[in-house]
């Protein structure tokens, strides 16, 4: 059977989501993200693109850039939301699809030509999205993932593309090197010094070239660069890993402040662990000072998700990395090794009371949100927490260095 797949994505998601709130911010350049010198955009109207701004930019430069754009911190409890509307009508009319970010999604409608066809049918879909949400949406139709993905950044603003079988090469060929997916900055560079500007080129060049160049990533480029693409669409995704971290407003160098914020931080993962009955095999700690260069250490540990465990753990590996006494500019921590599981009693050392104090603490905060319950170490940071279990299949709530 032929592949159809489409792809949806949400035209400046943040964006549109604060317009259809807010009308008055309609028609006015907006930028979405971190209100502070350090804060980093999410999203941007398109007014602001003439400028130079792009989601994934310094909000501080942005601003320089486009200095009448309004300003606007975001939500990501309101976001989640309107991405759930959203998920839910692709949900009743798609007989398989994949949602791979807050405001993108993948479906295969391979097979649905013989009763509907397919572009028709997603148009409506378009349509029916759009009128119930009140949101711009995009699509790219084509035989494979990466094509349909290409072909929805070609439609936008609010608009649609179908490739017809056969016409992957021609319609990728003039296309700037910077249209594949997974070409970024770094690649692009590489490739612009070998003289390469557009897809066809690459289209023309063998692909053990590719390869002597980048490796591995070589042969998946060229072969997305030819329109040749087998990944299927996965209905849910399973976590491999769970991370979060803090960049300061303004660098510190205050010892307790940082491991109070990484005891806030173990505290939360930790509950997140449990409560998508997880245990983790391996622990890390990023470090970013104030000249940026960045230094993490991992420690292998046996499975668990107790917090009595970890929060000792995580301090030990950050005593053991942060010897350099300057200022700090991020602090993280990252869980990996995860699988199914949930704590096993330590016969000598744990006791009923601890354990029933867990379970206690876990059932407040999945009543009244994750920062209902602290330990008073760290009380001081406030914005750690997450608006949904990390474990449910959805993928991240803000990917905010994504450039829409």
């Amino acid at each position: 059977m032929q592949k159809t797949i489409l792809h949806l994505d949400l035209d400046t998601f943040f964006v549109s989501v604060e317009r259809l709130l807010h009308s008055e911010l309609r028609n006015k350049p907006l930028l979405v993200g971190g209100t502070s010198d350090r804060g980093v955009v999410a999203a941007c109207s398109y007014e602001t693109r003439g400028f130079g701004v792009h989601s994934g930019m310094p909000m501080k430069m942005a601003r320089e850039l486009c200095p009448e754009a309004v300003v606007i911190r975001g939500n990501a409890g309101t976001y989640t939301k309107h991405s759930e509307l959203v998920t839910e009508i692709i949900r009743e009319k798609v007989p398989l699809f994949e949602k791979s970010s807050i405001d993108e999604f993948y479906a295969d409608l391979s097979g649905m030509d013989r009763f509907f066809g397919c572009y028709q049918y997603a148009s409506e879909l378009r349509k029916t999205i759009t009128r119930e949400t009140g949101l711009p949406i995009s699509f790219g139709l084509s035989v494979n993932k990466v094509v349909s993905k290409v072909a929805t950044n070609e439609a936008k603003p609010n608009n649609q593309l179908k490739i017809d079988l056969g016409y992957e090469k021609p319609f990728l060929a003039p296309l700037s090197i910077k249209k594949i997916p997974m070409v970024g900055d770094k690649t692009y560079q590489t490739l612009r010094n070998l003289g390469i500007r557009q897809v066809k080129t690459i289209q023309e060049m063998p692909m053990d070239i590719m390869q002597r160049v980048l490796g591995a990533n070589g042969e998946l480029i060229w072969k997305r660069a030819n329109g040749v693409d087998h990944s299927p669409v996965i209905p849910f995704h399973e976590r491999k890993s769970i991370s979060t971290e803090r960049t300061f407003d303004k660098d510190t160098i205050d010892v307790v402040r940082l491991k109070g914020i990484l005891v806030a931080m173990t505290e939360n993962l930790a509950f997140q662990l449990r409560r998508g009955e997880k245990l983790t095999a391996c622990i890390s700690v990023k470090i970013r000072y104030s000249d940026f260069n960045t230094y993490s250490k991992q420690l292998r540990i046996p499975y668990t998700s107790a917090d009595h465990i970890l929060i000792p753990r995580i301090l030990e590996l950050f005593n053991t990395l942060y010897n350099r006494r300057l200022l700090v500019r991020l602090v993280g921590i990252r869980f990996s090794n995860l699988v199914p599981g949930n704590y096993q009693i330590n016969l000598f050392e744990d006791t009923e009371e601890a354990l029933n104090l867990y379970a206690a603490m876990d059932r407040i905060r999945e009543r009244f949100g994750d920062k209902s319950v602290l330990r008073a170490a760290g009380m001081g940071a406030k914005t750690i927490g997450r608006m949904q279990n990390p474990f449910n299949g959805q993928p991240p709530v803000v990917l905010a260095h994504r450039k829409q």
